[in-house]
């Protein structure tokens, strides 16, 4: 399945357009993980944990798209967008939320 952030793919027709798609994935935050960081965000410094916990999760959320937009019927989907934010939960902590968003298409 092709999978594009373009609206178009380059030598490919569109017959139908199937809908928008979404996923998302929420992790949970870990208070050591928290404490580190919160450490580098003194001393200055990536906090690689984070970056990890979000790649991790763009390409699960980007696997789940997939999954749901062959539901469909699609064979691609494009003008994907990748999208990453927190929901604050309580005062002691949040949960990291990864989402993504395109549109399923059948090409020919």
């Amino acid at each position: 399945m092709i999978i594009t952030t373009t609206d178009v793919i380059q030598g490919a027709q569109i017959d139908a357009y199937l809908g928008i798609v979404t996923a998302e994935v929420v992790y949970g935050t870990n208070a050591l993980r928290d404490f580190f960081a919160g450490i580098r965000d003194i001393v200055g410094g990536r906090t690689g944990s984070y970056e990890q916990i979000f790649e991790k999760g763009q390409r699960e959320a980007i696997a789940e798209l997939q999954r749901r937009a062959q539901s469909m019927g699609a064979n691609a989907v494009i003008g994907v967008e990748v999208d990453t934010g927190t929901i604050n939960v309580d005062q002691k902590g949040a949960l990291l939320l990864i989402t993504a968003i395109g549109t399923a298409v059948k090409l020919r």
